[in-house]
């Protein structure tokens, strides 16, 4: 990114901030909820005390040495961060340490009999076979007798809002229009989005997954979409290695939303079993690297995920996190052009986000006028507004 300025990393350590409030409340309430989920034994239990602790008074402290992804998190910066508070080193970086040091509490990387249990998997479960479920998928035989072009529309704006699906399938897509004095689509590349996807037909389309549950299926119904339409000849879809940030999206995941779907009634059947035959013949394939629960933004990424990315017709990224990532997790002004942030991306990048926290990039001056006359600062961070950017 030569030609764009370099703004400031984000960090946890001013009073009343977002990140700050995220260190303070939201990591300390994740623990009480991981403990009233699971019988945990008193071994376990304990490790979230000291956990809870540390993340609210404590420093960074290494992994221990026998932990098998030490290497890796001493490459990540785990020694150069050694002995500082939570709240002085990057917000991603702390965030996403957590997440990692939640997993080594609950013996989630073993030896033991916790190993491999999903801390968050009954509030994912929970989510997906809720009534609130059912009424989206229902939704679909309403799509179904749609042209092909309004199917996909709908599709990616459900895909867009995620568990606010049901505007996905508005048709007029109310809210949307860019118009309007605070529009709840801040910027709108769907276009060229689709301009991307049609210039490379049966290409290949990478999507790299945020959250699991009903935000996952619409990924997976746009997905089978694109397929049978002849849109994209495969899909790529990268998913978390292991569990993290609460509710984002593992292969196991991915396998309850397929089985929600095949199991579901009318239209939303259909697009289950066509997934999972997609899945089962190589038209679809899941990836799980290792630097997706990394705490860098993707301008590091290793070689061999840039390669992977590299002759995709367009990587869909999707999610607050990805964004973050994506962009850079710095207090960017607005109006940094969106292009210029993601020159480092490896061909064509696409990011579907609802508005989750400060990032932001690629608004233009009125709108982000209109926002903050109407509302401050809270656009950034309530998940009321979204964005659909491409960098071609």
């Amino acid at each position: 990114m030569p030609d764009t300025p370099t703004a400031p990393v984000l960090l946890g350590n001013r009073p009343g901030s977002f990140p700050h409030s995220v260190l303070t409340e939201r990591h300390p309430a994740i623990i009480r909820q991981v403990r009233d989920a699971f019988p945990y034994e008193p071994e376990r239990q304990h490790a979230l005390d000291a956990l809870l602790a540390n993340c609210t008074e404590g420093t960074i402290e290494p992994l221990p040495a026998d932990a098998h992804d030490r290497e890796r998190w001493a490459a990540w910066g785990m020694d150069a961060y050694a002995g500082q508070s939570w709240h002085d080193v990057p917000w991603l970086w702390s965030e996403s340490w957590f997440y990692r040091q939640l997993l080594q509490a609950v013996g989630y990387f073993g030896p033991g009999p916790w190993k491999g249990i999903d801390p968050f998997r009954p509030s994912k479960r929970a989510e997906l076979d809720s009534s609130a479920t059912d009424d989206e998928l229902a939704a679909l035989d309403g799509l179904a007798g749609r042209p092909a072009d309004e199917q996909g529309q709908a599709l990616l704006h459900g895909s867009l809002w995620g568990n606010r699906a049901d505007l996905g399938f508005r048709l007029s897509a109310e809210g949307t229009d860019l118009a309007a004095a605070v529009p709840a689509l801040v910027a709108d590349d769907s276009e060229r989005l689709w301009s991307l996807l049609d210039a490379s037909p049966a290409g290949t389309l990478v999507l790299v997954a945020d959250n699991a549950g009903r935000e996952l299926v619409p990924d997976l119904l746009l997905i089978a979409h694109l397929l049978d339409h002849g849109t994209i000849g495969r899909a790529v879809l990268h998913v978390k290695p292991y569990p993290y940030y609460v509710s984002d999206a593992t292969t196991a995941d991915v396998v309850d939303a397929l089985r929600r779907l095949v199991e579901a009634q009318g239209a939303a059947a259909g697009y289950g079993r066509r997934l999972w035959d997609a899945l089962s013949d190589g038209r679809l394939t899941l990836r799980a690297h290792p630097f997706s629960c990394s705490p860098l933004p993707y301008e590091e990424m290793p070689d061999d995920l840039r390669a992977d990315f590299a002759p995709a017709a367009v990587t869909l990224v999707k999610g607050d996190l990805n964004y973050r990532r994506l962009v850079g997790d710095r207090t960017w002004p607005p109006t940094t052009p969106f292009t210029d942030v993601t020159g480092y991306f490896p061909g064509p990048v696409a990011a579907l986000r609802t508005l989750k926290s400060d990032v932001v990039t690629g608004l233009a001056p009125a709108t982000e006028k209109a926002l903050v006359a109407a509302e401050e600062q809270r656009w950034r961070t309530g998940g009321t507004h979204a964005l659909i950017q491409v960098r071609a």
